[in-house]
């Protein structure tokens, strides 16, 4: 039986050629620091090892990896084996830190590998050592001139140069590409590589019909393999005799193009795909220097920052996205020959990697941290919050550790929600108020101000919403009246009567629930969209006055919400919609990031073409205006359920623009 010493044990790669080498009967020795004990204990009773794994103490920062002298002396010309793979797998991560992990690190190392005697050192490098490199770079290759195009690749480059020149015992050298989980269980520890663009594709999928053809940017090509293929291929050549002094490409055979692997994911996902690439490549055209410049100008940088933010992908990661060169692994191939390890198609389990990824590593599931550190202490007062969206936020907040003050008319249902709140060990405080009363407003401000300190969050997101055409509304006016006076009237006498109080703290947040519809213009909803236009108008006028006071205002474009409100029209019944807690996350969302807008993707490309081509706009508007008939309500009859039931034509309309009130 092998005697083995493992770094990083505990990480991603190492988990999984542990539990391959103690399926050989061996045992194995692990470098962890002393804060990683108690993960490697879970790890060896997962593994079912105890008395098999032994843990050592020691540090990458620290000489000889800070292990004891006497461990060394004990064990010194008894380990077999030595696999380093700790080190920082993070294009994000200091220079300075790169190098103290991924350099020195490994120089301590194969210091340490030398005074065990060991049999052979494994290290674990990666393909970033090819850098720049253009055309095909084989497993013989190592030193080639290539540019080495940020502080990752470097320190990569440089470890493995340490281990070539410095290594005292034999050594063999694997150079995995870009990792992604497992492809039996789809299980992945972090996020990284194409798991950065995996909030685009949510975010595409829930506000975009599956079918639509996108259009994106021809991102080069790139190389996946999943870990298991990884640890199974470590395993199997790390034990075949006569291979030292060697490099091995662990890659897929055939590069892919990142544009493909995107779309890979977004069916896994459900979401729309990239029918037309745009090729960069005429931009080539123009001077490297000129280019250069204008993408680092600060406003152009910040941009770029901004939009990749929005996303969740680091700006360092994104030059960094498709390879310039291809990679051979027939050294690797003939080492593996007679075995059944080899890399599987992405397409078998793609699918497994985004169920992971959704289930455990999407940061919307991690929201209510941020929210806690955004809102934990303070109030935020929720108008509409006796059912719907201002219930599921007013929930959501109170779980974060924030104090809603739930505003409504109806009194029996706001105490409901405030003692669902408390019986869950929260705080509430209900204040029923008819919004359409300016006068009862005022009251309702003055309550509030003398039972707490201050308001530090206002959600306006009581409303009223009217379907009915034009031609139903003549002898109606009342009705646009009364829908002013809720969405528009309502919601900045509130917002006015509490702004003294913001400026005086110098802080403050407004948070006004608008429509889809204002920038869709969906027809039958003259009084509610004219209404919430006027609340966004107001705001966008108001925001930047008042910005000097630290009083930060967010419009959300709500695409359709399945709520009381939208019950009159039956036909809703069988439309693409989100739930209250979906909306209230939006709202949540919003609290914690304080952005200037929350917009769907199909709310801003109403907006564009809208501005580029109205008329064109406007026929697909009639369209649905003559698909969608006004419903028994609104021409005030009563009709069985059945006759408003959505025709094939109703349905195909509303799935193609999903989150739109018809």
């Amino acid at each position: 039986m092998a005697t083995y010493l493992v770094t990083g044990a505990t990480g991603f790669i190492g988990r999984h050629l542990v539990e391959r080498l103690l399926a050989r009967g061996g045992e194995v020795h692990a470098i962890v620091r002393e804060g990683s004990r108690p993960r490697l204990d879970a790890l060896i009773e997962r593994w079912e090892a105890h008395g098999r794994v032994h843990p050592v103490i020691g540090d990458l920062r620290a000489p000889m990896l800070g292990v004891d002298p006497a461990w060394i002396m004990t064990h010194r010309g008894s380990i077999d084996h030595i696999f380093h793979l700790a080190a920082l797998y993070d294009m994000t991560a200091p220079e300075a830190e790169n190098d103290a992990l991924n350099v020195a690190g490994t120089a301590e190392l194969v210091a340490l590998a030398g005074e065990l005697s060991a049999g052979v050192l494994h290290h674990i490098s990666s393909v970033a050592v090819a850098g720049s490199f253009a055309g095909r770079f084989t497993e013989e290759m190592f030193d080639e001139g290539q540019a080495l195009p940020s502080a990752y690749h470097r320190t990569k480059f440089e470890a493995e140069r340490i281990v070539r020149d410095d290594c005292e015992i034999p050594w063999r050298i694997y150079r995995p590409s870009v990792v992604v989980g497992d492809s039996r269980t789809g299980e992945m520890d972090k996020i990284d590589g194409p798991y950065y663009f995996f909030q685009a594709l949510r975010s595409a999928r829930n506000t975009l019909p599956q079918w639509l053809p996108l259009v994106g940017p021809e991102l080069g090509r790139t190389n996946l393999v999943p870990v298991d293929f990884v640890a199974d291929a470590l395993d199997a050549i790390a034990h075949r005799p006569g291979l030292d002094g060697r490099a091995f490409h662990l890659v897929d055979p055939e590069m892919t193009s990142s544009t493909t692997v995107l779309n890979t994911f977004a069916r896994a996902a459900h979401a729309p795909q990239m029918a037309l690439r745009v090729d960069p490549a005429p931009l080539d055209v123009l001077p490297r220097n000129l280019t250069t410049a204008l993408l680092g100008l600060p406003g152009v940088k910040d941009v770029r920052r901004a939009a990749l933010s929005h996303w969740g992908i680091p700006d360092e990661v994104i030059g960094h996205v498709g390879f310039t060169c291809s990679f051979d692994c027939r050294r690797t191939q003939e080492a593996l020959a007679g075995t059944d390890i080899g890399v599987p198609a992405l397409t078998s389990y793609a699918g497994l990697l985004w169920d992971h990824w959704e289930r455990h590593l999407d940061p919307a599931l991690f929201d209510d941290e941020g929210l806690g550190e955004a809102i934990g202490g303070k109030t935020v007062l929720i108008t509409g919050a006796s059912s719907g969206i201002g219930r599921a936020v007013a929930l959501r907040i109170a779980r974060a550790g924030g104090i809603p003050l739930l505003v409504a008319r109806r009194e029996e249902q706001l105490l409901e929600t405030a003692r669902e709140i408390t019986q869950a060990g929260g705080q509430a405080f209900t204040y029923p108020c008819d919004l359409t009363d300016l006068d009862a407003i005022e009251t309702l401000v003055e309550q509030i101000l003398a039972e707490h300190v201050a308001v530090d969050v206002v959600v306006n997101n009581a409303g009223r919403s009217i379907r009915r055409s034009i031609t139903l509304s003549l002898d109606r006016f009342h009705d646009f009246e009364r829908t002013m006076q809720l969405n528009y009237f309502g919601a900045i006498k509130l917002v006015m009567a509490l702004l003294p109080q913001m400026r005086e703290r110098r802080s403050g947040h407004v948070i006004n629930v608008s429509s889809i519809g204002v920038q869709t213009n969906p027809p039958r909803f003259s009084a509610y969209i004219a209404s919430k236009a006027a609340l966004d108008a107001w705001t966008r006028v108001v925001s930047s006055e008042l910005l000097g006071d630290n009083i930060a205002f967010t419009t959300i474009h709500m695409p359709l919400v399945r709520t009381p409100m939208i019950a009159p029209t039956r036909i809703y019944d069988s439309f693409p919609s989100i739930s209250a807690e979906q909306a209230g996350a939006m709202i949540c969302d919003a609290i914690r990031r304080r952005p200037k807008a929350i917009n769907t993707n199909l709310g801003t490309l109403g907006e564009v073409l809208y501005a580029v081509a109205p008329k064109a706009v406007d026929q697909i508007l009639h369209a649905a205006y003559r698909i969608f008939p006004d419903s028994a309500a609104a021409k005030g009859e009563v009709q069985p359920q059945e006759a408003e039931r959505p025709s094939v034509e109703q349905r195909a309309m509303a799935n193609l623009m999903r989150g739109i009130h018809w």
